[in-house]
């Protein structure tokens, strides 16, 4: 099931994507008799039991139960998780830390693969398609990632690895961008 969000009439929604139309997760569900969200921040919100919901939505959209005449072309895709509350980046994958201590001459560190080493980065700085303005000077030494996000659909602290998979709604592909020079 892949959850996006998008741009219709200037109004900020909830979807699903399916052989590239576009099923308003709300719209869909109200005709099943089931209440959903009209945003991906109230449907995060919403943890397992929104979750539960949206699948039986997708399995009538699969089952050809629900119509959809919103083809993917005539939207705005925005981020899938527009002005996420919190965010967070992963510090390095093992062997670029690896790499880059044995190039320092140092040994890599043995704590690594206990614990998740990340950073808070700018949860306001979330894009979805289309131009993004920027400085001039912000292009100088700019240097970009290719990532996967794990979204989490579940609140939760300081969860044991083992169970971690329990919380995650979904994976989405980032575009990481630094300005190295600023």
């Amino acid at each position: 099931m892949k959850l996006i969000t998008y741009q219709f009439r200037k109004e900020q929604r909830l979807g699903i994507l399916y052989n590239d139309l576009i099923f308003d997760l709300q719209n869909s569900a109200r005709r099943l008799k089931l209440k959903l969200p009209s945003t991906m921040k109230e449907f995060l919100e919403g943890e397992t039991g929104t979750m539960k919901l949206a699948k039986k939505v997708f399995s009538e959209i699969k089952n050809g139960n629900i119509k959809s005449e919103l083809k993917l072309k005539t939207v705005k895709l925005l981020s899938p998780v527009p002005n996420p509350t919190s965010m967070r980046d992963g510090y390095a994958f093992r062997q670029h830390v690896e790499t880059a201590r044995r190039n320092r001459g140092v040994p890599m560190i043995p704590e690594f693969d206990q614990y998740p080493v990340f950073y808070f980065t700018n949860h306001n700085a979330v894009f979805g398609e289309g131009i993004i303005e920027v400085e001039d000077d912000h292009l100088q030494q700019l240097d970009f990632e290719l990532e996967c996000a794990i979204v989490i659909g579940r609140k939760g602290k300081n969860i044991p690895a083992e169970k971690a998979d329990n919380y995650i709604a979904g994976y989405m592909i980032m575009n990481d961008w630094s300005a190295r020079v600023l």
